[in-house]
């Protein structure tokens, strides 16, 4: 269990690195939005990751809370993004 365990604990800080690089350049208001929905997806897995390790459950509403937010963030962000193209045209 404790190689899974670093096995994925290098994957997701791999992929945590590549979206904090993602967030940090840009180039859009967009890619950036989707940057921080994945971060919080590797979030969420790595709290997944850790539950399956310990054997505990206690993480899980925090899981929800992250998958929520992430998930109206976008929705948000996705509104606001095709009302500014309506209005632009």
């Amino acid at each position: 269990m404790e190689i899974a365990v670093g096995i994925a604990a290098v994957l997701l800080s791999l992929g945590a690195a590549g979206t904090l690089y993602r967030l940090a350049k840009g180039p859009s208001l967009l890619d950036r939005v989707v940057a921080t929905d994945v971060l919080l997806a590797i979030v969420a897995a790595a709290l997944a990751v850790d539950m399956a390790y310990h054997g505990h459950l206690d993480n899980l509403v925090l899981m929800v809370i992250v998958s929520l937010v992430g998930f109206i963030g976008s929705v948000t962000v996705a509104r606001f993004a095709t009302q500014t193209a309506e209005h632009g045209r």
